[in-house]
């Protein structure tokens, strides 16, 4: 197999004397979707945080496209084409939602690419269009999901890094989001997500991580572990194989 996008090895991750990753091995190739999934405190953050530089590490390393990123600041990662939408979204709240699309695209000198990329953003997010010239922290919380996600986007990234983008919404934005999750997925963007919502995110994915207590328990084809009976009675809510 090529050269994986991402490659973690040995990533151990401290906070205050508490060890929140204790080791973890995790890869991503280039055109996949892999899900990381498990409990709350299962160190899931904290893995995404260390890859985009915003979270130092104790040992181990982070590989991207081929190169070691220990001590890369996060602003250089975003060059590189490394993008993430953080859990709860982050976006500007006073800026409209053209100025936060804008916003994505500071790292880019094409100011004609960057219109069109807007619009493009417009078409697969046509909630956003509609309210172009709106304050962003007035919209709901799925919409402030959609704009997240359509502003990481508009920095051209080679893998997207989406941390838990249906928390707090309600299920019919839940769905919409992962329309567009699977949508970005098959326009050829590499995505690593972390989802609570197990069942959607396996769904979703090719391949997947269980996480638990800092260590990777579990990886494997999303659609075994969705039958895995370890699985569905840990995080699906089921018992069985039924």
């Amino acid at each position: 197999m090529s050269t994986p996008l991402l490659s973690i090895s040995g990533l151990q991750v401290a906070y205050g004397g508490i060890q929140a990753v204790k080791g973890i091995d995790l890869e991503v190739h280039e055109g996949e979707l892999v899900a990381l999934i498990g409990a709350n405190g299962a160190g899931k953050t904290t893995t995404l945080k260390a890859v985009t530089g915003t979270q130092r590490w104790a040992a181990g390393d982070v590989h991207y496209r081929g190169e070691s990123i220990r001590g890369v600041a996060a602003h250089e990662l975003v060059t590189r084409g490394l993008a993430m939408v953080p859990e709860g979204r982050g976006v500007f709240a006073r800026m409209t939602i053209v100025e936060n699309l804008q916003m994505g695209a500071f790292t880019r000198r094409d100011a004609a690419g960057v219109r069109r990329d807007i619009e493009r953003m417009f078409e697969t997010f046509p909630r956003l269009k509609e309210r172009a010239s709106q304050v962003a922290g007035t919209l709901s919380g799925g919409e402030q999901q959609m704009l997240a996600m359509a502003r990481a986007l508009m920095s051209e990234p080679k893998l997207l890094l989406l941390d838990e983008p249906s928390m707090g919404l309600a299920p019919i934005m839940v769905e919409k989001v992962f329309e567009v999750v699977r949508s970005v997925s098959a326009q050829g963007t590499t995505i690593l997500l972390v989802e609570q919502n197990a069942r959607l995110a396996l769904e979703a994915a090719s391949r997947a991580y269980v996480m638990d207590s800092g260590l990777v328990t579990m990886s494997g084809g999303a659609r075994e572990m969705l039958h895995d009976p370890r699985v569905r009675a840990a995080y699906l809510g089921e018992q069985g194989t039924s």
